[in-house]
């Protein structure tokens, strides 16, 4: 293959992954978004910090869904690069089954205990984070639905991922945009028409991810599924047998996805302490404008990453370490390109974004102006970081990959706790960027690194075959 070729496949690859992941992210990210514009229009201020409050726990149940999709999405794609070199099609079929079907007990398995976790302690996480009375009883108003059905939130999160790993990634981004849709309409019914308020947005959330799950099942048992998952007549199906190594294998090679959302749940949670500390709940509603605009890009980069693992862990099973490096290096120049885009598209056009989430209150917007120009000025860095933990997921170094995701929280806790209290309020919101900043300063010749010496052991490897 010739380099003008190779590029051409790499591009290719990479975009028929990843615009798909690329829109399934940002649509579903709509779920979160769209509650936000609701919520700050119908309710103000108030409502938005109660549901910031809230988001910190609720992130616990996507990334439990995350983690099993990514883990088991990512051997999947391992085991087909390492088949296409067997040649052994029955191996790969009855591997897929079972892999899902354990997955599906450790969806499960998660989804009841974190209900039960939600309905004991949800209050007391809420008042953690030094939330008023009122906006306790808002955000606890949201929280109690998930008390109730958490599971959906796991399952509506891994099974799209999943899908995407079978080779049908249009499929997985068309049911989460119809989830996302869905979602709106219910927002409008449930928070703007019947005034339900923030259990209106709980319960708008749940009954579209329930038709996502229901879809999303019925999938693996359609021709869809490049390998439909039939159930047997025999009496003793080993497909539905549970796989307790496939599941600790799941689990480690998710768990730095799943990090990453306790990450975001910590830190926004410990922002929210800290702003009611040196500021007041108006501060917090402008923190979670801050953050709905936040994780637009975060959707986008999210996406490049997700979209990039099945290729990359195809090229890893199958040993073509030079269409991984060409796929990682596009992915890199994508992810900074956009993060860099949307920082100056923030700084430009600030009042006309917040206005999304504002009903013309003058100081909301000043706090929320002040918060993007000094908390999302190096968010770029933040899709870098993410695209190396998802690439040392992708190639099955499950502990590198982790220590990126915990050094992303460590990193960033002395200078939440020094920075305010030299720079008071300002210091609360330049915390993350610096500490994006110094963690970029490890991560880049990390990855870097490692993709060298991978190149090295495969050709080694095949000079020895």
């Amino acid at each position: 293959m010739t380099k003008q070729t190779q590029a051409k496949y790499i591009r290719s690859t990479f975009w028929r992954y990843s615009l798909p992941a690329i829109t399934a992210m940002l649509v579903n990210g709509l779920y979160q978004v769209v509650d936000g514009i609701f919520i700050g229009k119908v309710i103000g201020y108030s409502g938005l910090a109660a549901i910031n409050m809230a988001w910190p726990i609720i992130f616990f149940l996507v990334g439990f869904g995350i983690m099993v999709g990514i883990g088991a999405g990512s051997l999947l794609s391992i085991h087909q690069g390492e088949s296409e070199i067997a040649q052994d099609s029955n191996a790969k079929s009855n591997y897929s089954a079972k892999l899902l079907m354990t997955s599906l007990y450790v969806m499960i398995a998660l989804g009841l205990v974190s209900s039960f976790s939600l309905s004991l302690a949800g209050e007391f996480l809420l008042e953690l984070q030094s939330g008023t009375a009122e906006g306790i009883i808002l955000a606890k108003a949201y929280l109690d639905w998930f008390s109730i059905a958490g599971t959906l939130s796991i399952f509506a999160a891994a099974l799209p991922l999943l899908i995407r790993n079978d080779n049908s990634p249009m499929i997985a981004t068309g049911l989460m945009g119809f989830g996302a849709l869905l979602n709106i309409l219910l927002d409008y019914v449930f928070i703007d028409y019947l005034n339900l308020g923030l259990a209106g947005a709980a319960i708008a959330t749940l009954i579209a991810q329930f038709i996502v799950c229901v879809l999303g099942l019925i999938y693996f048992f359609s021709h869809y599924s490049t390998k439909p998952f039939q159930l047997e007549k025999k009496t003793k199906n080993t497909h539905l047998v549970f796989d307790f190594s496939l599941a600790k294998k799941v689990i480690a090679l998710g768990a730095s996805s799943l990090i990453i959302y306790v990450y975001t749940s910590v830190m926004v949670g410990l922002h929210n302490t800290l702003f009611m500390e040196y500021g007041n709940a108006l501060t917090v509603g402008a923190y979670a404008i801050v953050g709905y605009l936040m994780v637009i890009y975060y959707f986008v980069a999210e996406g490049i990453a997700d979209g990039s693992q099945p290729p990359i862990s195809y090229f890893f099973g199958a040993k073509r370490q030079g269409d991984i490096q060409a796929l990682v290096v596009l992915s890199m120049k994508v992810t900074l390109l956009a993060g860099l885009g949307w920082t100056l598209l923030l700084n430009f056009f600030p009042n006309e974004l917040i206005q999304l989430f504002n009903h013309e209150d003058e100081a909301l917007a000043q706090a929320t102006i002040h918060g993007i120009q000094l908390h999302l000025f190096a968010l770029a860095l933040d899709g870098f970081i993410m695209l190396a933990s998802i690439y040392f997921t992708s190639v099955n170094q499950p502990g590198k990959a982790l220590s990126i995701a915990l050094g992303n929280m460590f990193i960033q806790l002395p200078f939440l706790y020094l920075l305010p209290k030299f720079f008071g309020l300002d210091g609360v919101w330049l915390a993350m960027p610096v500490s994006n900043i110094v963690l970029f300063l490890i991560v880049a010749p990390m990855l870097f690194l490692d993709l060298k010496q991978t190149q090295d052991i495969f050709q080694k490897s095949a000079f020895i075959r």
